[in-house]
């Protein structure tokens, strides 16, 4: 999911803002729904602080699914 925030930021552009006509700075993004996978950035003006969201859509790699993700580190094995 990580990959998907980082991809959906490359090209995402700050929103101006309507009363300022200030770039607004970016300060969250979360994930909408999965499929098709839709990330919401939030924007919010230094000087008024009014919000904005926009919304981008990511095509990304597939999610792995967890039988072929690897087991956490044991620290102690027991010897054969």
């Amino acid at each position: 999911m990580v990959d998907s925030l980082k991809d959906s930021v490359k090209d995402l552009e700050p929103p101006l803002c309507p009363k300022c006509h200030k770039e607004m700075v970016w300060y969250q993004a979360r994930l909408e729904s999965v499929s098709p996978r839709v990330i919401v950035h939030s924007f919010a003006c230094t000087s008024c602080n009014r919000t904005t969201e926009t919304k981008s859509k990511v095509e990304g790699k597939p999610d792995i699914p967890p039988e072929k993700l690897s087991r956490p580190f044991r620290r102690f094995r027991r010897a054969a």
